[in-house]
């Protein structure tokens, strides 16, 4: 175990990312770089994360902002729960008086799970608690030939202890940085980079040809697909919006007209047809239009007028932004 560990933090000093929340002890910008890189690539996350330090300096700052400013700096990152999670542990923080300094205190933050935590405890704190996520699980599966399918409870449970059994207490945070280090860069999930690993000699799945069978992976949930039109209404500088509530995705977040497929209502010049959104459980296949009607039309509940020129104003998902780049200049 402890050459397993040796041997990893001595990669890691020769070969780790320098990444910007590295060079910092500072939990409240450690904690946003965890939340922004959550479901974000760290190429597209860092320009973020930049901003967001530049906006909001520190986390009282972050407290006292509006979720609108909030959301309409996330835009384009996708999940926006995490902003709104982001913005009620800022809140948090801000009612406890300083940011918590032990595990128990930074999981209770909305939107903090134990990964989360587990990173802002070692990498701030240097509190000896391990992360565990996909890199993690692949590198273990793989080293240690693990067979136990990871999404299950019980792989939770067992990857979870064998990574705390193999964190070193003086460098928990430089370990848990290896780790993610390691599987992001040498053990991938396609074309491993075997030959140039330095825990090749002792790697069960190297050893047994199952590099590309581990780690074991559950069925995952079907995609579904989603069918609706967007009309972009443009009546003497004007368009109309709404705000999307609770419950759906965007939640929050601003939206042209929308129509079912076969609905009646006008929809005006077909702008793209089948555009492709992909999230997560979801695919959304969406017709753009555009309808510059002659006379003022009355709007479904809920939509209302805004000046074209205040459109930067609202926050609206990548999907509306599409829409914007597909109207006729």
């Amino acid at each position: 175990m402890r050459l397993f560990s040796d041997t990893l933090l001595d990669w890691y000093d020769a070969n780790g990312r320098d990444l910007p929340w590295r060079r910092t002890r500072d939990p409240y910008a450690i904690w946003l770089s965890e939340i922004i890189l959550q479901q974000t690539r760290i190429a597209q996350g860092r320009s973020y994360w930049e901003r967001f330090l530049q906006t909001y300096p520190d986390v009282q700052a972050l407290a006292a902002a509006q979720e609108d400013d909030v959301l309409r700096l996330w835009q384009g990152l996708g999940y926006y729960s995490r902003a709104r999670n982001l913005l009620a542990a800022a809140r948090q923080i801000a009612a406890q008086g300083r940011f918590p300094d032990t595990l128990a205190g930074i999981r209770a933050l909305k939107g903090v799970g134990d990964y989360t935590a587990a990173a802002i405890a070692s990498f701030a704190f240097g509190i000896p608690a391990a992360v565990v996520d996909g890199n993690v699980y692949r590198v273990l599966a793989r080293h240690f030939g693990i067979p136990t399918p990871v999404g299950s409870t019980a792989a939770k449970k067992e990857f979870t202890a064998l990574a705390q059994s193999l964190l070193p207490p003086a460098r928990p945070g430089d370990f848990n940085q290896a780790m993610m280090d390691f599987g992001a860069t040498l053990c991938t999930p396609a074309s491993p980079a075997c030959a140039r690993c330095p825990l090749a000699d002792s790697c069960a799945a190297l050893a047994t040809g199952r590099v590309d069978n581990l780690p074991v992976r559950e069925e995952g949930a079907a995609v579904q697909e989603r069918r609706f039109d967007y009309v972009y209404v443009r009546f003497h500088g004007r368009t109309a919006i709404r705000r999307r509530g609770t419950g759906d995705i965007w939640a929050g977040l601003y939206e042209p007209l929308v129509c079912d497929p076969g609905s009646g209502g006008s929809r005006g010049n077909l702008l793209k047809k089948g555009v492709k959104h992909q999230l997560t459980h979801r695919t959304l296949i969406v017709d753009f239009y555009l309808w510059e009607p002659a006379e003022e039309p009355a709007l479904p509940e809920g939509w209302s007028w805004i000046e074209e020129a205040e459109l930067d104003r609202y926050a609206k998902p990548r999907l509306f932004e599409l829409l914007l780049e597909a109207l006729p200049k």
